[in-house]
């Protein structure tokens, strides 16, 4: 059995899979630390998890980590000195290493004799070329600070895009995929023949596309601007472009059911933002159709993209000539392949599993 943990600051999302990776059991724990969460800490949370489930048996603990940095490509078997560098990673991501590091530290007590595995956003995109990850500025600043492209939710689209070639009958070395996760994070990716060769997220999932609360692609002059001329303090940008916004910013609102409903109902805020947050998909697809030179699918996924036919028929309008038509009736209805039989592109809606993918790919770095 391997039990697979998510990790955040005040939740811990687990699920225990069986040796054929059935589910055995699942659940979340939540508002850790909070005077009237679920439990006071992580070590308790931990605690009253394995208390609840019948671990006799377990293989392996999967612990998914955000961020990988340029060192992990793959899955990694956990020890000190792997520990170590991902402690060494948290100045690139300041949100969500710790809370990682946090499960880690307290599964490895728990469970002292069983093998644990790190499984990073960050690896699947670990194979987009030099020229996909670097951007022109200093060589010595880039190199010193490590700035470069990393990419994240590279679980769900290694997941989806294998999926996508099951349901076109192909093997993924034959399939180049535009996967669209699409949920409160968004971002997008090329697949070339199983592997990523471009994504929308950068250095931290706060690049790429429009999300619930952050702002997707930005000028840097924006920061500067509001530093210098509205006299901002660094640390308010920062929350302002992380939390404050994205859809949340455009319309008070992150849920794109909630904005669906006001654009229905003629508000001009909740249609623009809509119209804004289709059109950057649109971009997306368009530069990634480029680089991959042949597509045979664009697939969404993720909660907006696999509940949307709205934002599914948005994202695509207007890209025929891409190769991309939809059929309307399949799209309402959310049938798994939601073009049209003459679409020369295949236009799908795969649902992501992330904790399998971790489940897998820890089976896999052990072996």
């Amino acid at each position: 059995m391997i039990l697979v943990l998510n990790t955040g600051s005040s939740s811990v999302k687990y699920r225990l899979f069986s040796h054929d990776l059935g589910t055995v059991a699942k659940g979340l724990v939540e508002r850790i630390g909070e005077a009237d969460g679920d439990a006071p800490d992580h070590e308790s949370a931990l605690r009253s998890i394995m208390s609840d489930l019948d671990l006799d048996g377990l293989d392996a603990v999967g612990h998914r980590v955000v961020h990988g940095g340029p060192d992990f490509s793959a899955a990694t078997r956990l020890d000190d000195e792997v520990v170590a560098a991902i402690e060494r990673l948290v100045p690139l991501a300041p949100l969500h290493n710790p809370p990682a590091l946090a499960g880690i530290a307290v599964a490895r007590k728990l469970l002292p004799g069983v093998p644990q595995v790190a499984v990073f956003d960050t690896a699947f995109h670990a194979t987009i070329p030099p020229e996909g990850v670097t951007w022109a500025i200093d060589a010595e600043l880039a190199s010193r600070w490590q700035i470069r492209r990393y990419g994240f939710h590279g679980t769900s689209h290694a997941y989806v895009s294998r999926q996508t070639a099951a349901l076109l009958s192909k093997r993924p070395d034959q399939v180049n995929v535009i996967t669209l996760h699409l949920g409160n994070g968004a971002s997008a990716c090329a697949v070339e023949a199983g592997r990523s060769v471009a994504t929308s997220m950068g250095m931290s999932p706060q690049g790429g596309l429009v999300m619930g609360t952050r702002s997707g692609d930005l000028d840097p002059t924006v920061v500067f601007h509001l530093h210098r001329v509205a006299g901002m303090p660094l640390d308010e940008i920062e929350r302002s472009l992380t939390r404050g916004a994205g859809l949340l910013g455009l319309t008070g609102d992150n849920d794109v059911r909630t904005i669906l409903r006001r654009r229905a109902d003629g508000d001009e805020q909740a249609t623009l933002a809509f119209d804004v947050y289709a059109r950057r998909i649109r971009e997306y697809v368009g530069a990634y159709a480029a680089v991959l030179g042949r597509v045979d699918a664009v697939t969404f996924t993720g909660g907006v993209g696999e509940n949307s036919p709205a934002v599914r028929a948005a994202a695509v309008a207007g890209l025929t000539a891409l190769g991309l038509t939809l059929d309307e009736t399949r799209n309402a209805v959310g049938d798994p392949i939601i073009s049209t039989d003459a679409s020369p592109t295949a236009i799908c809606v795969v649902p992501t599993d992330e904790e399998r993918e971790i489940a897998t790919q820890t089976r896999t770095a052990l072996g």
